[in-house]
């Protein structure tokens, strides 16, 4: 372990960065990982209640149900009840309003996400750049002398990219998982409200 330690800090400022790069992406990926549950985002009790929606009547169990949920799928179709006597296309309007809302709920955190897996490398490589400026300044000032001792500073130079590489492709593989979650999602949100919405035009 100590080897370890000792091995990132010869890497230099630069791995301050890709620490900080790293612990952020480490919480994005938990904090996403929860919050995009299906069970988090489309609550089984609320499209029960879509299904059995039939008029006036039962409207206000429905709202009663989203009201007692936190899933993203509640906060719109709750929306969409709240405004079931507006004419459709207000309804439709507020259906893609509420909508949108949500799906910037689900996004959160991924812009960062992104960031972080495109510059992490770039991050890495500015070290490697920085420890062969050292390396080959020294050869200039010093000759080539011990090869050994040449080697060992190239492969110090490279312990950024390495790093930095580290960090950045589990924060792209995350970032594209996580995107893919949010369009499936989003779909078949919408698959439940425009069912929601065809019962509400038929009851009226």
């Amino acid at each position: 372990m100590f080897e370890t330690l000792d091995m990132l800090a010869q890497g230099g400022w630069p791995m301050i960065p890709l620490a900080g790069c790293s612990l952020v992406a480490v919480t994005i990926i938990i904090e996403r990982a929860i919050a995009l549950r299906r069970a988090a985002v489309i609550d089984v009790k609320v499209i029960r209640a879509i299904e059995e929606y039939a008029g006036e009547a039962s409207a206000e169990g429905a709202l009663q149900v989203c009201r007692s949920s936190s899933a993203a799928l509640s906060r719109i179709v709750e929306e969409v009840l709240r405004l079931r006597h507006l004419n459709p296309a207000q309804v439709r309007e507020a259906m893609y309003a509420a909508g949108r809302v949500q799906a910037g709920r689900l996004e959160r955190g991924l812009t960062l996400l992104e960031i972080i897996a495109g510059i992490s490398p770039l991050i890495g490589l500015l070290g490697t750049v920085l420890g062969m400026l050292t390396v080959f300044n020294t050869i200039t000032a010093h000759g080539i002398g011990d090869p050994q001792v040449l080697s060992s500073g190239i492969s110090k130079a490279l312990i950024t990219t390495i790093a930095g590489l580290c960090v950045g492709i589990p924060a792209l593989a995350c970032h594209s998982w996580f995107s893919k979650c949010v369009d499936d999602l989003t779909t078949e949100m919408q698959g439940h409200i425009t069912r929601l919405i065809t019962k509400l035009h038929q009851s009226s």
